[in-house]
């Protein structure tokens, strides 16, 4: 089995076991819950993606990705990072500016994914991805698309809910 087959395959298990999750477990737990929270915990995952910047150790050790494209997926990375960061620290004081924030993440981290990927593919990463890289890829990177998914629905879904019941 080729390097690129084993992470595509793998890549594709984790979309599937993540989506199993969030189809039997988050989405129920999500309709209980009230807004600000629902999209905290959706947003909490969003939040360690500043673990992209070991791609600046990889590079070292043998993986083959081009200055600029380390550089947009640590920078694409980190600023997901911090928007998820203050969405979090907003919602949790059900300021007005959360769901602007939210929306930004939003924004930031489907232009970010996209990019990495085609990035990605283009790069073929997959062939010399090893380690903790390999495991962002092939795990983390589903559950960052999966969460993405589920935000933007319960933006979407609960657009006239307050953050804050009466």
């Amino acid at each position: 089995m080729t390097l690129t087959f084993a992470a595509a395959l793998a890549s594709v298990l984790s979309f599937v076991g993540f989506g199993l999750i969030a189809a039997w477990h988050v989405v129920p737990w999500l309709r209980t819950q009230q807004r600000a929270e629902a999209l905290t915990a959706l947003i909490w995952v969003q939040a360690f993606r500043y673990i992209a910047l070991q791609i600046f150790s990889a590079q070292k050790f043998g993986l083959a990705v081009s200055d600029g494209v380390r550089d947009e997926i640590a920078t694409g990375d980190l600023i997901g990072a911090l928007l998820a960061i203050a969405a979090i620290v907003t919602l949790r004081h059900k300021a007005r500016i959360s769901i602007v924030l939210v929306w930004a993440l939003v924004v930031e981290t489907f232009a970010d994914l996209a990019n990495s990927a085609a990035a990605g593919v283009h790069e073929r990463l997959f062939e010399t991805a090893s380690g903790v890289t390999w495991m962002i890829l092939t795990f983390y990177v589903p559950v960052l698309w999966i969460s993405l998914l589920l935000i933007v629905w319960q933006l979407l879904r609960r657009t006239n809910e307050p953050l804050q019941p009466a």
